[in-house]
């Protein structure tokens, strides 16, 4: 598997992640119904850089980097990861996860920050907390889950360096 920065061009296969993903509004609070043009503006405009994973020339993962906030804040990033479902078990999202933490110390963030982490996500969660982030924060009943109703959102946070 190899990480490499996005073009414009990958977003045609990052399409079909992201909406998988956003569709199933169990993890991102990203609305189902966002579109390609929507989540091109999302993912790959907003965001300072986009990468993604691939093996055999297929996209099978992606994520963003983007600083978190502007003016003193503006040492600490976020990012936001998507696997396709086909992709899931072997890794993908620790390995874009330490890549984008090498990444964004190059770039001279000193944190990482995920603000809005749905705690019904356990996998997300049970991974971010083993790359050393910590929940820094619990937003009581921010997230509207499908199957699981109102639950916490999480801030989870590491610093770099």
């Amino acid at each position: 598997m190899k990480i490499r920065e996005a073009t414009r061009e990958d977003f045609d296969a990052i399409w079909p992640i992201f909406h998988e993903v956003v569709s199933r509004a169990d993890t991102y609070g990203y609305a189902t119904d966002t579109t390609k043009e929507q989540a091109f503006l999302l993912w790959m405009e907003m965001p300072r850089l986009s990468f993604v994973a691939e093996e055999g020339g297929q996209v099978l993962a992606s994520y963003y980097l983007k600083t978190n906030q502007g003016g003193p804040g503006d040492h600490v990033c976020n990012c936001g990861y998507m696997v396709s479902s086909s992709a899931r078990g072997r890794g993908i999202a620790t390995a874009m996860c330490q890549h984008s933490q090498r990444i964004a110390k190059a770039l001279g963030y000193k944190a990482m920050q995920f603000n809005f982490v749905a705690s019904t996500n356990a996998g997300a969660v049970k991974l971010w907390t083993k790359l050393g982030f910590e929940t820094v924060g619990r937003l009581p009943k921010a997230f509207r889950h499908p199957a699981q109703g109102y639950v916490d959102a999480l801030v989870m946070y590491k610093w770099l360096e």
